[in-house]
């Protein structure tokens, strides 16, 4: 199985690129963010890759960075989600942007991937919660608030709060953050009152 390519970009197309590797043009399937983000045409460029087998064709897929592979390997492992489906997201979210979404079961942010719909979203947070790499550059209070407000575990004027600033057209991950900010400052005991001034506070900063 092919991992990796080191070649020449020959051509850029729509959905892929021919890779041309000692004379050998490969033809790779990219997202659109991968596409952009590609030396220009006559440019050295190396992929990381994922070779799908069929018995009628073998198709080659193409990402800047092996963590954007792991991702779309893992998209793949969700009820209703290929590979078309897998390189829309990663067109549309980045990996820190995916992790976040996900430990933040933010169901709307994977949503805006065009061809996602509101019930594959909610598949893709939820099974790959488990799964996903490390949330190591996330505030884990910040995680486990947006958790708890998700299960409804969440103290009442905790929930209403970030409730409020999501009201107030800020996303859920940032109401979350806020709000953990504000827990940490005021202690358990706050209101939704103090807990919302000191939110809106820290997105202020």
């Amino acid at each position: 199985m092919i991992g990796r390519l080191k070649g020449i970009v020959d051509s850029v197309g729509e959905d892929a690129i021919i890779l041309d590797v000692g004379g050998v043009g490969y033809l790779v399937h990219c997202s659109a963010r991968t596409l952009k983000e590609l030396p220009a045409t006559g440019e050295p460029a190396t992929l990381a890759i994922e070779t799908h087998v069929r018995e009628d064709l073998i198709r080659l897929y193409g990402f800047r960075t092996d963590l954007e592979r792991e991702w779309f390997r893992l998209l793949q492992t969700v009820q209703g989600v290929g590979a078309k489906v897998a390189l829309s997201v990663l067109a549309t979210l980045k990996p820190a942007e995916l992790a976040t979404a996900i430990a933040m079961r933010d169901k709307a942010m994977v949503a805006r991937t065009p061809g996602v719909g509101p019930k594959v979203a909610e598949r893709i947070v939820t099974e790959l919660k488990d799964k996903a790499p490390a949330y190591a550059d996330l505030d884990q209070a910040a995680v486990r608030l947006s958790v708890d407000v998700a299960d409804r575990r969440a103290p009442q004027p905790v929930a209403d709060a970030v409730s409020a600033l999501v009201n107030l057209g800020y996303g859920q991950p940032q109401a979350a953050a806020a709000i953990a900010a504000a827990v940490r400052a005021a202690g358990d005991g706050a209101t939704t009152a103090s807990l919302i001034r000191l939110g809106l506070k820290e997105l202020a900063k």
